[in-house]
């Protein structure tokens, strides 16, 4: 049981797209906003967790998971491209509500999309599915509790990534530093991208 938490913690908590998206949101006060955007994420996993939990790994084919993670990069260079472009503001007690208003592309479909397409998450719920769930005789009503459990657990991952950011953020007043972050935070992105193209994509498709 607790190599099911320990595999899946650090599967979620390492830096991914989602985190990472959540992690700038924190810097540019979009608090309330991205808890949507967690909860998209959750759904994601719970769906994908209720899945496969019950049916299996066999309706995941290597041309299906290909095609998986050439969408899911070219929606991270989409959110990237966003992140680079928006408009932001150092925090503070004003800038904060209008930053909510003004830079919404973290939505609860903004998270469900981006982690179904998310190869990250199927490297994080095979092995636990397939292997660890069998092994820790874990079935029939067991396997909705702990996609439960599990898909909280995917909750924390980017909400952690988006309070890091808010707590950095504050420390922050200069705008110039808000955009050079932004920057940043597409440049890893686009790496995140173009790592999914390379090792998911290209070297399976030869």
């Amino acid at each position: 049981m607790v190599e099911i938490l320990a595999y899946a913690f650090g599967i979620m908590y390492t830096p991914g797209p989602a985190n990472l998206l959540s992690l700038n949101a924190g810097l540019n006060g979009q608090i309330r906003s991205t808890l949507h955007f967690s909860f998209g994420v959750a759904s994601a996993m719970l769906l994908l967790f209720l899945l496969f939990g019950y049916t299996g790994a066999w309706l995941i084919s290597s041309n299906y998971q290909i095609l998986i993670s050439g969408m899911g990069s070219i929606y991270i260079i989409y959110l990237a491209y966003k992140v680079a472009w928006s408009q932001q503001q150092p925090v503070t007690a004003g800038s904060s509500k209008q930053s909510e208003k003004t830079n919404n592309h973290l939505s609860f479909n903004a998270g469900l999309i981006a982690q179904l397409l998310n190869p990250k998450a199927f490297i994080a719920i095979l092995p636990i599915v397939t292997i660890q769930f069998p092994e820790a005789q874990i079935s029939g009503h067991a396997i909705l509790i702990w996609s439960l459990l599990l898909s909280g657990l995917a909750f924390g991952a980017p909400t952690t990534y988006l309070f890091m950011g808010a707590h950095l953020g504050k420390l922050i007043r200069n705008p110039r530093y808000f955009c050079l972050l932004n920057r940043c935070m597409a440049l890893l992105l686009i790496y995140v991208a173009l790592d999914i193209l390379y090792n998911h994509v290209f070297l399976k498709w030869l």
